[in-house]
């Protein structure tokens, strides 16, 4: 069997991956180890090692091989291979360089401004420096577009989400939207009055490992530390991830723990054969997040592991029992209520978030609306999705997230999808795992061999709807992500 070219490729992506892994500790270090002296070198040699891999990611011969390959006699694996590998080397090579850094020098400008702005509920001054973003953004959704005939917002959406269209997502979203207002209105509840006590940061973090490793985290291959804002990087054979502590309050770090375990679990059992080709990595932005909110959401909320959290928490916090109670835990953690901020919400209302983000920047980037639209269809929508107003108030409106300061459009349906897809991986399973009975045995083992076997040895070998429907029997439902909050919330 030949295959001189492809193994030609092979050993050109494997160099790739190796910088790649380099940039990737580079960036963990920054954000959790570095100190700030550091800042200014350390941008310069990444910023550096970016324009290598960008060289690399584009060279010249690969446009050659690609060609050449067509005449390897491949099996079913490599030609996957090869095809996530022309994927990758035509998002980087069909835009112009120009615009690339002209989006880039907007982008940063605009990010940098809008830490005040927002502060400030300064609209007006923010959307000055939005409205160029917005601009190339469109003109990078076009040239997207023309490239492979889709429309200028699908373009933006297939960086994140391949195979995904808003034709798709209209429907999904419609049928949510449909029921959730009513749902969310049975489910709505008077948060639980807070307790106060002291949770020290040392006994905090042994409960994370602990945590971390019933979850199945490889501590050989990964660790845990702290960052400002929780995260999980590094590479499949060294996975950092990081959290934040409050000694105030101890829930919110190990839900940002068991959200980034259930990433990183992804990532360390991702089959290692591939670990350096783009058929190896994750399969989607979606399916990435729908494994952090598989372990979040549906595994660490249920009664079950809340139980067991709380097991663990009173070995840890000496005062803890005599404040917290499974039951007031279980309280917390599933209080439906209405909020401004999308990063606050919970799983109920959270839906509803990431729709009205998507109506808005699929609109934006097919040019139906401009800039200056926002506010008022913000304002509107959560009135009708949630109930409440945003009217003058930009920083907890339209200027709250950081996505689309840098033009990231096409990245918010990935949330929620997220969330559906592991509302239908946890459905599949449960057809042959009681779930929670293995929970209360503190046995999760058919647990991560399920998602094993159809979802981590899978990363990108499948397109996205051939994955979820041989994983679970059917296409993404959102009636089976109805029935999960129905059931756990009304």
């Amino acid at each position: 069997m030949t295959i001189k070219n492809y193994n030609k490729l092979i050993e050109h992506y494997h160099s790739i991956d190796n910088f790649e892994h380099l940039n990737a500790i580079c960036s963990w270090d920054q954000a959790a180890m570095m100190p700030s002296g550091g800042a200014d070198s350390r941008a310069e040699a990444m910023a550096e090692l970016a324009v290598h891999l960008h060289a690399l990611h584009t060279a010249p011969q690969l446009a050659e091989l690609f060609e050449s390959v067509k005449n390897d006699e491949l099996n079913e694996s490599q030609q996957a291979s090869v095809r996530e590998m022309q994927r990758t080397w035509q998002m980087r090579t069909v835009l112009p360089a120009d615009l690339v850094k002209a989006k880039s020098l907007a982008g940063a400008k605009c990010e940098h401004q809008w830490r005040t702005q927002r502060v400030e509920n300064n609209w007006q001054g923010f959307i000055k420096n939005f409205e160029p973003v917005v601009k190339l953004s469109q003109e990078e959704a076009q040239i997207r577009a023309s490239a492979n005939n889709l429309t200028p917002y699908d373009a933006m959406l297939d960086i994140y989400e391949p195979g995904m269209s808003s034709g798709e997502l209209d429907q999904l979203f419609k049928d949510i939207s449909s029921w959730l207002p009513q749902l969310i209105q049975e489910a709505k509840q008077i948060p639980p009055p807070a307790t106060h006590a002291s949770y020290p940061v040392k006994q905090q973090e042994l409960l994370a490992h602990e945590l971390m490793t019933i979850l199945g985290f490889n501590f050989d291959h990964g660790r845990l530390d702290t960052s400002v804002h929780p995260f999980c990087g590094g590479t499949s054979q060294d996975t950092r991830i990081t959290t934040r502590y409050d000694e105030d309050e101890f829930i919110n770090a190990m839900m940002g723990v068991i959200h980034e375990t259930g990433h990183a679990c992804y990532e360390q059992n991702l089959p290692t054969p591939l670990n350096k080709l783009p058929a190896g990595k994750a399969r989607s932005m979606a399916i990435h997040e729908s494994q952090s909110l598989f372990y979040e959401m549906q595994i660490a909320r249920s009664p079950e592991f809340i139980a067991l959290i709380s097991e663990h928490a009173a070995r840890h916090f000496p005062n803890y029992a005599s404040i917290n109670t499974t039951q007031k835990l279980q309280q917390d953690l599933q209080c439906v209520t209405p909020s401004l901020i999308r990063v606050d919400a919970d799983e109920v209302t959270y839906p509803a978030h990431i729709i009205l983000r998507y109506e808005i920047e699929r609109d934006l980037i097919n040019g139906k609306i401009n800039c200056q639209d926002i506010p008022e269809l913000w304002d509107n929508k959560m009135s009708t999705l949630l109930g409440l107003s945003t009217k003058d108030n930009y920083k907890n409106g339209c200027m709250q997230d950081i996505h689309w300061t840098d033009g990231s459009f096409g990245y918010f349906p990935s949330y929620t999808l997220g969330a559906m897809y592991a509302a239908q991986f946890k459905h599949a399973m449960s057809q042959s795992i009681d779930i929670a009975t293995q929970i209360n045995n503190r046995d999760l083992t058919p647990i991560y061999d399920w998602l094993n076997t159809h979802i981590w040895q899978k990363a990108s070998l499948l397109p996205t709807n051939e994955l979820v429907v041989k994983a679970t029997g059917s296409s993404l439902n959102a009636q089976i992500f109805k029935e999960h909050l129905q059931q756990r919330y009304t």
